[in-house]
Formats: C-alpha cells, structure tokens, sequence
C-alpha cells in the first residue's frame, strides 16, 4: 500500500484550522476553496466534486475533537484502498501545523494523489491564512 505523507505548517491558530477541517460539508467554502469546487452532505459521506473535474465520495470515519483528528475513506471504482487522517498540531508562535496521511491502493494511483494532496494543502494554507487574518481584523 502506498502512503503519502504531507506536513503542512499553517499561519493560522490550531482552533481556527480544526474549526474549519472539522466542518465536514464545508471543503470548497472553508478549507480548500478552488480545489474543490463543491460539497454535499449525504450522511457520513461527502459528496466532493474537485476543480479538475472529479468527484468522490469520502465517508466520515472519525472526528476526535481532543486530537483534532479527522479520519475518513474514499470508496471508487479506481480505488481498491484509500483511507486518510488530517489532525492539527499547534505551534510556539500561534501558528500551526497540519500532518494530512492518506494510504491508497493500487500503489499506481499513488502519483495522482501525491499530485492532489499538494494542490489540497497549497488551497488550504492561503484559505487559512487569510480566513484567520479576517477574523483578526474583525
């Protein structure tokens, strides 16, 4: 199985990133605006439909509010496996930093995902950084 590993530092406080990564139904609003164009809830499941034109389904497998954890699963017709955790971890300088981990099979989709992930936390620390610094202002 391949697992792909992203460490994202964030210029934003852990509260206000979890507040947003929790928020389940609210990817192309809150975190990933422009990388994802659209959610809907249906359930547990998420319906995403990605700027490039995808759609998955990812159900909810857990939201640990004390580890600010989130845990969900992909199921597709291209995918055998996929499984991923997003958890929050705060930094000294009110910054923080977000350890997003996804195991995929077959080990060939790995690239594509790879490619996705840093598209996904690119979208999520400028839609972070600027949503925190709004509410600063406000």
């Amino acid at each position: 199985m391949a697992s792909i590993h992203k460490d994202i530092p964030i210029d934003a406080p852990a509260d206000h990133v979890w507040d947003a990564l929790r928020d389940f139904g609210a990817l192309h609003t809150r975190l990933v605006p422009g990388f994802v164009t659209d959610t809907k809830l249906d359930g547990d499941v998420r319906i995403v439909s990605f700027a490039n034109g995808t759609v998955a389904r990812e159900t909810l497998v857990d939201c640990d509010d004390n580890r600010r954890r989130l845990v969900y699963a992909i199921t597709s017709e291209r995918l055998k496996q996929h499984s991923a955790s997003v958890q929050v971890f705060a930094e000294a300088d009110g910054r923080c930093r977000v350890v997003w981990i996804a195991d995929v099979l077959p080990h060939e989709i790995a690239p594509y995902m790879d490619a996705q992930m840093d598209r996904g936390a690119a979208a999520m620390q400028t839609a972070l950084k600027q949503s925190a610094k709004a509410r600063n202002m406000a």
